[in-house]
């Protein structure tokens, strides 16, 4: 499977807000997967920093701008949970422009990965819960302004809502947003998603696996999408620092099979971006977010694999 990384992914960050915004996980996810055979190096694609034109189909100049010169106020850093540095503009570019490559790979080959990605908060005119640009809605606008696609979903399965993704879209009829995520979790105010499943604290596999079943045959079906985006967070993992609910790694094993298989055996596209996970190592983090590769990996090699049913 390709997949997309580059080492300006992880960059280090100030002590509170690298313990809150743990992207250390990334070169430990993609070392497990490398020492698994998951992944190979020579599947690895190195993004370029998305330039600033495609940025602006979704976000406003004057944002754009703020970032360029570094003139985010202190409450508009402070919403962003991240200090500016010019390694986290790099970074936020570099993972767009990672999730854009890996979109144009999986038309192509059905199915590719950033190992990065899922900024689902991030605004049009605003960053916030760690998320600077949104990835997600970059990719699907620039691929339908050059005319690569005409419809596309987003299952977005962080245990956040993706308030950017799904206000981005909100009167975007040839986009469908999807999200399950934790009632009473981050942000307090919820934007509009096509369909928004909101689950209770403490939610476990069986709860969430079956609310997952009953949805996604018809949102993909609803949403006829040229190219799917799945936000795999993992911050949905019991013991998650900011998760509140309580799935185990089968859980959400069987979680991104249900996800991997119901989109590529209707033979859509699929690109699979990272999203959040708060675990209490940084390890825990990597090892949880690594079920998704192996998933899509063991579906590649056969489609007969990893039949997802929900716990009884």
């Amino acid at each position: 499977m390709k997949y997309c990384y580059h080492p300006g992914y992880h960059f280090a960050l100030p002590t509170q807000a690298g313990s809150a915004a743990p992207i250390s996980k990334l070169p430990l996810l993609r070392e497990r997967l490398l020492a698994e055979g998951i992944l190979k190096g020579a599947d690895v694609l190195v993004p370029e920093p998305i330039d600033l034109k495609t940025l602006e189909l979704v976000h406003t100049h004057e944002y754009l701008q703020k970032l360029e010169s570094n003139s985010l106020t202190v409450a508009e850093q402070r919403r962003l949970g991240i200090p500016w540095s010019e390694a986290l503009w790099l970074r936020s570019r570099l993972a767009s422009g990672g999730t854009l490559l890996a979109a144009r790979v999986a038309l192509q080959r059905g199915l590719a990965a950033n190992l990065a990605g899922g900024s689902h908060h991030a605004f049009p005119d605003h960053g916030e819960g760690f998320c600077v640009l949104n990835d997600v809605a970059v990719a699907i606008t620039a691929l339908r302004a050059e005319g690569a696609i005409e419809r596309a979903a987003v299952i977005d399965l962080d245990v956040h809502q993706g308030n950017g993704t799904a206000a981005i879209f909100e009167n975007v009829d040839s986009v469908y947003t999807f999200s399950i995520h934790g009632e009473r979790n981050y942000p307090t105010a919820k934007m509009r998603s096509n369909l928004d499943v909101a689950l209770a604290d403490g939610a476990d596999d069986a709860t969430y696996l079956r609310a997952l079943e009953q949805h996604l045959p018809g949102v993909l079906a609803t949403a006829e999408a040229d190219i799917v985006f799945y936000v795999a967070g993992v911050d949905v993992a019991a013991g998650d620092k900011y998760g509140r609910l309580a799935l185990s790694d089968e859980g959400i094993r069987l979680r991104e099979c249900m996800v991997i298989r119901a989109a590529r055996c209707r033979n859509t596209p699929l690109v699979i971006v990272l999203g959040g996970g708060y675990a209490p190592t940084r390890e825990r983090t990597a090892e949880l977010h690594a079920h998704v590769f192996r998933e899509a990996v063991a579906f590649e090699r056969s489609p007969d694999k990893g039949t997802a049913q929900h716990p009884e």
